[in-house]
């Protein structure tokens, strides 16, 4: 990566721009620099926050692209990145509808960020914004995380659902009740229920769900077609979160007595062995209720 200046594995052909220098070394990546960018899976976030603290300085501001609930704590990468940076340390979250190839195309896209400083959000927003890049400010970092976190698990389940041919009627059914199961965990635990409406939810949900550039939905398709869980994560050769949120998000909604069917039936099939014919039976014979109940 570095001698090629490109992502040869990820995005081919895609050269990185020439103010963009890659260095192996973090310590001098990260020496006398003010502002941070992490992007790592979620699993991966406290140790390289770890890292990287002996090289901050005390005006340091760091933000993450990280999606999901770390695996066992439950917890979201706000406050993981509280624990490892302190809570006085500007920090922000960069989430939504964002596929890596077509931001690196050049194709336009929106996201958001959340940051519970507001001028070094702004001051995110304006750096990464351009002719085809915007970014939208929030101060809803729950939201912002909790969407990141779910939407990969119910695109498992969209995967599966197409991959099973039960048609574009099934598809948009799950999208939608997908977002309550979203939004009803995610106003649980604080968040806004606009946000959930917005880039970091619905957005994000609705394109995870719906294009195979997505690898949770890919996944959901290899299992469809009678893969292991080991055998599709082979295939895609990248990491695969929804499959390790599928554990915490229930873990959490466990934990709050958050009814959230189809993430249920999702962590059914990737750690109980369950069939994708089953969990859809098992989601079509519930109990009926008035849609807008919660």
């Amino acid at each position: 990566m570095v001698v090629d200046r490109e992502n040869v594995r990820y995005l081919p052909g895609i050269p990185f721009p020439p103010n963009l220098i890659a260095y192996p070394d973090l310590g001098k990546c990260l020496t006398g620099v003010r502002d941070i960018l992490v992007v790592v899976p979620s699993h991966g976030l406290r140790d390289t926050l770890t890292a990287a603290l002996p090289f901050l300085g005390p005006e340091s501001r760091v933000c993450w692209a990280t999606k999901g609930f770390e695996l066992r704590s439950g917890k979201l990468p706000h406050q993981v990145a509280a624990e490892v940076l302190g809570k006085d340390r500007p920090v922000a979250v960069l989430s939504g509808p964002t596929f890596a190839k077509e931001v690196a195309e050049g194709l336009p896209t929106a996201m958001t960020i959340a940051s519970n400083d507001k001028d070094f959000g702004q001051a995110l927003a304006t750096a990464l914004s351009g002719e085809n890049f915007r970014a939208y400010t929030s101060d809803d970092f729950i939201g912002v995380e909790v969407g990141g976190a779910i939407k990969n698990v119910l695109a498992i389940g969209a995967g599966m659902c197409d991959g099973l041919g039960f048609g574009a009627n099934a598809r948009v059914a799950l999208i939608t009740r997908g977002l309550v199961e979203l939004t009803r965990l995610g106003v649980a635990l604080g968040a806004k229920h606009e946000t959930m409406m917005g880039l970091a939810g619905m957005g994000d949900l609705v394109l995870t769900c719906t294009d195979n550039l997505s690898r949770n939905r890919r996944m959901g398709l290899a299992l469809a077609s009678g893969k292991t869980v080991a055998e599709a994560q082979e295939e895609i050769q990248q990491v695969v979160e929804g499959v390790l949120a599928a554990e915490a998000v229930k873990e959490v909604a466990d934990k709050l007595n958050i009814e959230m069917p189809i993430c249920h039936q999702v962590y059914r099939i990737l750690y109980e062995g369950a069939s994708p014919r089953e969990a859809v039976g098992a989601l079509m014979g519930r109990q009926l209720k008035p849609e807008q109940e919660q």
